[in-house]
Formats: structure tokens, sequence, C-alpha cells
């Protein structure tokens, strides 16, 4: 594949990043929820408030990765207090890595992983860690080949939807 880059997101991208955050947990996830969960989930999370408010939050970034000028995928992470949960000061927390079905198995989650971590080692993280669908596979598997383990679970409120997270950890090595 040619050259991918990976770029900081910033408030002038804001209108991108709805739309590819919108497009790709629709594609992710509309076949496994309800159609009313899915429009209430992407009307709070994607709403530009909300995304003005992440992309001014000192302690998240957002990263697209590029292709011909075209976003093709992002990520968002968290440290300190932004985290979800665990919120500790040596932890990275990976909240998002998405990518549209037509660029999967083209490494661009990869990247965008690789970038994940080379913030981590930049903030002295000592850990990485996310939560992910107990019924997403495919994402699971990825992690687990990247060497996260599991550790916990946690609830994932999806609309009215409770669902169940596994939570893995990757121990980061900063020498």
């Amino acid at each position: 594949m040619k050259n991918i880059t990976v770029q900081k997101v910033t408030l002038n991208n804001i209108k991108q990043l709805q739309e590819i955050g919108r497009k790709t947990f629709y594609e992710t996830f509309a076949g496994s929820n309800t159609e009313e969960d899915m429009q209430k989930y992407l009307d709070e999370s994607f709403a530009e408030t909300k995304l003005t408010e992440e992309l001014t939050d000192p302690n998240s970034e957002f990263y697209f990765a590029i292709l011909d000028d075209n976003v093709i995928g992002y990520l968002k992470v968290n440290f300190g207090q932004s985290q979800t949960e665990l919120k500790n000061d040596k932890a990275l927390e990976i909240e998002r890595i998405y990518v549209p079905k037509e660029f999967h198995g083209k490494k661009v989650g990869q990247i965008l992983y690789d970038k994940a971590l080379q913030v981590a080692r930049q903030k002295n993280a000592d850990y990485v860690w996310l939560g992910v669908w107990e019924e997403n596979p495919r994402a699971i598997s990825f992690y687990k080949k990247n060497g996260f383990v599991e550790f916990d679970k946690h609830i994932f409120k999806l609309g009215n939807d409770e669902q169940t997270d596994i939570m893995m950890k990757l121990k980061i090595n900063n020498n």
C-alpha cells in the first residue's frame, strides 16, 4: 500500500472526524445493535460539541491515517484524568482505533496502533490499556497478536443497551 501518513487532528478537522467516526462506528456495530441504540450513540458521541470538548482536552489526542489526502482511519488516546477508567498517570488508554471496512487488512490499524505506542512512550507510560467489545473477535485477536492480555471486564453503554467490554493491557518497555 502506498504511503499512509499519520497526522494529529485539530479543531479544523472536526467535520472529517465526525464523518469518519460515524461511518466506521456504524459499519462496525450496526449489524449487532438496534437502529435506535446506534442513532442515540452516534448522535451523542459524534456531536460537534462533544468532539470539540474532546479535541480541546489536553489529555486526549486524535490522529488520522491519511492516504492520498483521504482520511482512512483514526485513533483516539487518553491519558491522566481523561482516561475512561483506571485514571493512572503511568498509563495510556487507546479509546478508539477505527478503520473503514474497505481498508481492513491493509495495515492501517497497525499504523495507528504503532502511533499510540509512540505517544505512550513519549508520555513515559508503563502500560497501554483498552476496552474491546467481547463480541468483536477481529479486534480481540488484533490486540492479542500485539501482546495484550485480558485483565478485567467493564460495561459499555451503547444507546440503552449495556454490553461487556474486555479490558486488555500491554506493559511497555521504555528503554
